[in-house]
């Protein structure tokens, strides 16, 4: 029972986390990530991904390709 709440509360969190980032994509045309960054999720663009990348905030060796692969949903 306790399993289904959660899981029933993380598939609202990430309606509302795809409906953002399209949201967002058509208003600016950018490409949007939905990614689960501690805990929670975040919609992130693309540019700001690979600022994160420049200053450290992934492990040593990941890469946007690593990024695009594990992100939940990817605008276009």
């Amino acid at each position: 029972m306790i399993n289904k709440i959660k899981r029933y509360i993380f598939a609202w969190r990430y309606r509302r986390a795809v409906r953002r980032a399209n949201r967002l994509s058509a208003m600016f045309g950018i490409k949007y990530y939905v990614l689960n960054i501690g805990g929670s999720l975040r919609v992130i663009p693309k540019r700001n991904v690979k600022d994160m990348l420049r200053h450290h905030c992934f492990r040593k060796g990941v890469k946007i390709e690593d990024i695009e692969r594990i992100a939940l949903f990817i605008t276009n």
